[in-house]
């Protein structure tokens, strides 16, 4: 393994404390629960937007906290759900007027963490609210979850309801808004590498050179089948076969496209994926109307790609295209 690290136990702190280091006038770091949130935060004027989930997804959530998107964002470890002391302690640091939204993404760790979390925060009078994301449709149930993962298309809902909190929106109207995102948002992941964890050292699965792993989950985890590798034009069109579907979406349909980088694939090979898909929407009668293509939700060092769809309405569009202010810059 070759990886910048120094104690793999320290990774994430280590990580952190940097990340608020390069943006003091915009994030506040609170060591004690793994803690990025905004330095305005939290405001009496809108709903707190918190997620955790584990760390080495970047630049998911940490790196997606700012306004018009997450207030906080509490990760666990390297993979790892937050503990729940950290969610409690993370929503009453959060706790507003009009309450707390904790995004989750739908894993057993994460889901029990923010429950937990969740109830003890209520038991002290704090209003808060849980909304679980499910996009992926690679896996009806696995090891990992109860039901379909989130994967990628969690940050179609983050933004949206990021942006409704920051116009005023309350609790109630962020979980409406926020789950018809989700019911129309259908994400398929492949890996052509494994992960390694910096605390493993070593890949978390073997794949064959000519492998590939068609529905892997965002850590790693097994999706539909092992297959050989083939074309990327010919894995697009396997993917779109798993998402169109699956909603289904149909000609006459405005949609957003993500393709969406694990960690390991240049930004390059993404276009390549991206043309793919956006021409064979197109046959299909489906408009592109909002295109995503970069590392959104990674799997630390993986190569592979992930493809999301979201069936647009004026809605969602529009918040989708409200301005936000975030730690990750390209200039």
């Amino acid at each position: 393994m070759k990886k910048f690290v120094n104690d793999p136990k320290a990774f994430v702190p280590e990580m952190l404390e940097g990340l608020a280091l390069a943006n003091p006038d915009t994030l506040r770091y609170v060591p004690d629960y793994n803690l990025i949130m905004r330095a305005d935060a939290p405001r009496d004027d809108k709903v707190s937007i918190v997620q955790g989930s584990g760390s080495g997804h970047e630049p998911a959530h940490v790196m997606v906290v700012g306004k018009g998107m997450l207030d906080a964002a509490c990760p666990g470890d390297v993979f790892a759900a937050p503990p729940m002391d950290y969610v409690y302690e993370t929503t009453k640091l959060l706790a507003s007027p009009k309450g707390v939204l904790l995004l989750v993404n739908n894993y057993t760790g994460d889901r029990m963490a923010f429950d937990m979390g969740r109830e003890m925060a209520e038991s002290e009078g704090i209003k808060v609210k849980v909304l679980t994301i499910n996009d992926d449709v690679a896996v009806k149930d696995s090891l990992y979850t109860v039901g379909r993962r989130g994967v990628a298309g969690n940050f179609f809902v983050l933004k949206a309801v990021g942006a409704a909190s920051e116009q005023g929106a309350g609790l109630d109207e962020l979980i409406r808004i926020g789950t018809k995102v989700n019911d129309v948002t259908r994400s398929f992941g492949v890996a052509l590498t494994a992960c390694t964890p910096p605390a493993k050292g070593s890949p978390l699965f073997d794949l064959g050179a000519d492998e590939i792993e068609f529905g892997v989950g965002i850590h790693g985890e097994p999706g539909r089948e092992r297959r050989k590798l083939s074309t990327a034009d010919a894995i697009v069109d396997d993917m779109l076969e798993a998402v169109v579907p699956d909603l289904p979406y149909r000609g006459g349909d405005r949609v957003a496209l993500m393709i969406n980088g694990l960690g390991g694939t240049p930004i390059s090979e993404l276009y390549v994926l991206y043309r793919r898909a956006h021409q064979q929407l197109a046959d299909r009668g489906i408009t592109v109307g909002r295109s995503y293509v970069n590392e959104y939700c990674t799997s630390l060092d993986m190569a592979g790609a992930s493809l999301t769809l979201v069936r647009l309405d004026d809605e969602i569009d529009r918040l989708l295209a409200a301005r936000a202010e975030v730690a990750v810059r390209v200039f």
